[in-house]
């Protein structure tokens, strides 16, 4: 496409703004979007389809478990426009109460220009914070604007990181992460945690997140402290260096225990811990960060810049992990990447749930500078992704690529809408 001189000089007096304020943690728009704004025509919301899944799905090839697949956990809806253009979102795991969510807010959606991203997500989420903001509407937010950034690229004829800002980098270093129930084939954690470091490093991935310290009181014993180490130290044993150590807690302990667990985790430096406690005390984490050298990773569990913003003024937290479907949508996500750069702060995408945030996960990693690694789970790139999309990017040498396809570029198989395998429900139209 030939580019307008005004067109392009007005981008790049846009941009120079945009990018001071973002880099200030303000939140303006990527000046890409605005560009590619200007370059495509009005158009209006239509109609909004939420979409659900067949319960009985099976995706095979086993979860780690039991051999058994368990079908979708995610859910899309989708945004038809005047001009013919869908775009499509998702997010997880609470499908209830996100088709309630978007039931209640589709009124504020329809008519309304889908380009208009950050005039959209302000609207939404400031009818969001005036009754406590997050749960199934934060997630609902970060379906749509997904679905608007979707339509804005196909509209411009650009791949969303394109939308984002452009390339950072050529290809996304992935780690694998290997729970009890997404472990590798029918292997399960604990005695096998070896043969599946061996599974991922004969792949060419070299990062690992387990899960190795578990307790059912916030109290880790003494016991169940050596226990859970001796994970790391296998790992070690066999692969040296070679392998990075991602812990995760799940937020199972108290500020003692936690203190305990960085402690004995500071000789086998790990690329970090995650989660190591409930993210409701900002307080507790800039005092165990000042206390530990192990980098703590704060996480999926935090919607928007603002949460996030207290984590990086107090040095709560040394890697930023977010989720494109839950933190308010991948414009969202690079607002938070870029504050995070403004703290010298690298991001680790959370992607554990549907192909469309593994996608979506991937354009704002190519996008954001201050990329670290991205999260990825073989049993879903291999299974389950490949039974809704034809193109779920699968690591080669360790690393991943977005797509050049417009928008989020997802190729959703149409014979889930013809078999029934997915479900579709008009939820608001003209």
């Amino acid at each position: 496409m030939k580019k307008d001189p005004t067109l392009t000089r007005r981008g790049f007096l846009t941009g120079a703004t945009a990018s001071s304020v973002a880099a200030l943690g303000m939140g303006a728009l990527s000046p890409s979007i605005l560009l590619a704004t200007d370059r495509t025509e009005p158009m209006k919301i239509t109609k909004i389809e939420s979409v659900t899944f067949n319960p009985n799905i099976h995706v095979g090839g086993g979860s780690g478990v039991d051999g058994k697949g368990d079908g979708a956990e995610f859910y899309w809806l989708r945004v038809h426009t005047d001009n013919g253009i869908v775009g499509t979102g998702e997010t997880y795991p609470f499908v209830n109460g996100q088709i309630g969510a978007l039931k209640d807010y589709s009124k504020m959606l329809i008519g309304r220009d889908p380009r208009d991203i950050d005039g959209l997500w302000r609207d939404f989420y400031f009818q969001m914070a005036m009754r406590n903001a997050g749960g199934a509407e934060m997630r609902i937010l970060s379906a749509v604007n997904m679905a608007q950034l979707d339509i804005l690229g196909q509209a411009a004829g650009l791949p969303l990181y394109r939308l984002l800002g452009g390339k950072t980098r050529d290809r996304i270093r992935v780690y694998n992460t290997t729970t009890d129930y997404w472990a590798i084939n029918n292997m399960k954690m604990g005695p096998d945690t070896i043969q599946i470091a061996q599974f991922l490093m004969d792949r060419g991935i070299t990062g690992i997140k387990i899960y190795p310290f578990r307790a059912r009181e916030k109290y880790l014993s003494n016991e169940g402290l050596d226990a859970g180490l001796k994970w790391i130290r296998d790992i070690r044993d066999k692969f040296g260096d070679k392998m990075d150590i991602c812990v995760d807690c799940w937020a199972n302990f108290d500020l003692p225990s936690a203190e305990r667990i960085a402690k004995v985790l500071e000789p086998y430096e790990i690329m970090y811990l995650e989660d190591v406690m409930v993210n409701t005390n900002v307080d507790a984490f800039a005092e165990l960060a000042a206390k530990t050298s192990v980098p703590l990773n704060e996480s999926e569990t935090l919607a928007t810049r603002y949460e996030f913003l207290k984590f990086f003024e107090r040095k709560a937290c040394s890697v930023c992990m977010f989720d494109v479907t839950w933190c308010g949508g991948p414009s969202e996500a690079k607002k938070i990447a870029d504050l995070a750069d403004a703290y010298s702060i690298p991001i680790s995408p959370h992607t554990c749930g549907g192909p469309l945030l593994y996608i979506c996960a991937a354009h704002v990693a190519t996008a954001a500078p201050n990329f670290l690694i991205m999260e990825s789970n073989y049993w879903k790139y291999a299974h389950q992704y490949p039974y809704f999309v034809t193109n779920a990017p699968v690591p080669i040498d360790g690393h991943v690529t977005a797509p050049e396809l417009p928008g989020v570029g997802a190729e959703i198989k149409p014979e889930l809408f013809r078999s029934r395998d997915a479900i579709v429900e008009t939820v608001a139209s003209i």
